[in-house]
């Protein structure tokens, strides 16, 4: 089959970004400007009002007690970590199947990481295979809320209390998803934040937070992020340097007042995305995402699997249109080199071997449009030799007046 998709089809006509970062701040950039102005005139860069009022705001969405930012969401995995004590000889249970920080923060504690497999239809940690994990080294269950959909809290919570031990939520991918109406960030011993520019609260460079109902654990942890001081250069433990610029909170502020119309924008996205892969008869061809009926999936990836081993050819096919999409994650961390001194082999994980093999993210950022996303499910027909005739007509390939503005 040829590496590039058939002429004629629409899918090849316009490329479409897997996200579009300056869409957004165009919406928002003089509330931006005027925030970042603001910091610039008080010339306070480090901590500050700005980082309380944005800890506030955050805390209340998430409806947690306290929330402290931190310099990125691998430092509030590890500010977690090490808030509960947690540390050599001990063992954390999380995902294979998530972003090296997720593992690389129990491993920078010098604690170990135990791996435990996925569920094949929504990524995250299979919670039948946990309490099989646990041994009298465990101190956490570190679930992954991965693509923005939380895990099942409900069974980590049970085994989590049977055996005495915390859990700690990383929910980077997932501000704002709800398991049985709470908030991602509540739902554990503590939840972890990122806000990398491309996540669906981004900021402009790195930052983090970690969310808490415990204040005498909020106050450990807000020692922590500068160095262990209790004031006056007073250092009552180690701690390191992960401070929040006021800068980055200053503009997560401004964002977060429009995160939740961002929100729905994407689930309008993954709802036309269902609809236009149903119409161009590819449910044989891919599995598409699955949102459970006691959460809300916050689509910070829309991320499909690809029968019959054709992801990567869909892959090359698709970047060659100039049809956005990437892939989350080809390898597990249970086989990658660094870690391979925890003693795992191929097939110990399968399901979490298979997924690495098969899946492909789609681009759902809130201002893509309908006839951008007919385009890359088009694109997808024809890369695989499907027809690119839809049965029935969803999308105008017009602008819609209501993602013109």
């Amino acid at each position: 089959m040829s590496d590039v998709l058939p002429t004629g089809t629409s899918a090849a006509s316009t490329p479409v970004p897997f996200i579009n970062l300056q869409a957004q701040h165009a919406a928002i950039r003089d509330e931006v400007l005027e925030a970042v102005e603001r910091v610039f005139e008080s010339q306070a860069f480090v901590l500050g009002d700005e980082v309380s009022e944005f800890e506030c705001d955050i805390a209340e969405y998430c409806d947690s007690r306290e929330a402290i930012g931190c310099a990125s969401g691998s430092d509030a995995l590890l500010l977690s970590l090490m808030g509960l004590e947690i540390g050599p000889g001990d063992e954390v249970i999380t995902s294979p199947f998530t972003f090296f920080a997720t593992a690389g923060a129990i491993c920078r504690t010098g604690a170990t990481p135990v791996f435990v497999d996925i569920r094949p239809d929504t990524y995250n940690i299979n919670t039948a295979l946990i309490e099989a994990a646990v041994t009298s080294k465990t101190r956490a269950i570190m679930p992954v809320h991965l693509f923005g959909q939380c895990a099942d809290m409900d069974p980590i919570w049970r085994i989590a209390t049977r055996h005495g031990i915390a859990v700690i939520e990383d929910a980077c991918q997932a501000i704002g998803a709800t398991y049985n109406g709470r908030r991602a960030g509540v739902l554990g011993r503590t939840g972890c934040f990122s806000f990398f520019p491309t996540k669906n609260l981004g900021g402009a460079g790195d930052g983090g937070l970690i969310t808490t109902d415990d204040s005498e654990l909020a106050g450990r942890l807000r020692r922590l992020r500068v160095h262990g001081d209790l004031g006056g250069y007073s250092h009552q433990e180690m701690g390191f340097n992960s401070r929040l610029d006021a800068l980055q909170a200053a503009v997560l502020k401004v964002k977060l007042a429009h995160l939740e119309d961002w929100t729905e924008a994407r689930r309008d996205n993954a709802e036309l995305y269902n609809e236009l892969f149903a119409d161009y008869d590819l449910l044989d061809a891919v599995t598409l995402p699955v949102e459970m009926s006691d959460r809300r999936h916050v689509f910070n990836q829309f991320t499909i699997r690809v029968h019959d081993g054709r992801r990567d050819e869909l892959l090359q096919k698709m970047r060659h249109a100039e049809l956005g999409c990437a892939i989350y994650y080809p390898t597990p961390l249970h086989l990658q080199q660094c870690f391979k001194g925890l003693g795992y082999s191929a097939g110990q994980m399968p399901e979490s071997e298979k997924a690495g093999a098969e899946v492909l993210s789609l681009p759902i950022f809130a201002e893509l449009t309908d006839s951008q996303q007919e385009q890359i499910v088009r694109g997808i027909a024809a890369s695989l030799g499907r027809s690119v005739v839809p049965r029935r007509s969803i999308v105008s390939f017009e602008l819609p007046e209501s993602k013109a503005a």
